[in-house]
């Protein structure tokens, strides 16, 4: 599914696109890449788990998504890594 998709509104998506613009390039691009690819995907606390994760500061994402260090809890650490994986995905199409 892709959030086009019924399951989220247009005004969710809108909302959700502003949060996703970061004041690091590469943020944006992740997060938006995201939300186009993966979200739709997420059940109901997924979904809350990526509003909590757009709530905190570019430097601490960047430092998660780098691996420079880890979110402090499962829930978000397991979004972290799934984000990078759809983003892994996008990089490279029909790779086996």
């Amino acid at each position: 599914m892709s959030v086009h998709d019924s399951r989220t509104s247009g005004e969710t998506l809108n909302r959700l696109r502003w949060q996703c613009r970061r004041g690091m390039l590469e943020l944006d691009h992740l997060l938006g890449h995201f939300l186009d690819l993966g979200y739709d995907d997420l059940d109901d606390a997924q979904q809350q788990c990526f509003l909590m994760l757009l709530g905190e500061q570019d430097q601490q994402l960047s430092d998660w998504f780098m691996s420079r260090s880890q979110p402090p809890d499962l829930k978000r650490h397991a979004l972290v890594q799934r984000i990078i994986a759809v983003a892994r995905e996008r990089q490279n199409p029909g790779r086996c």
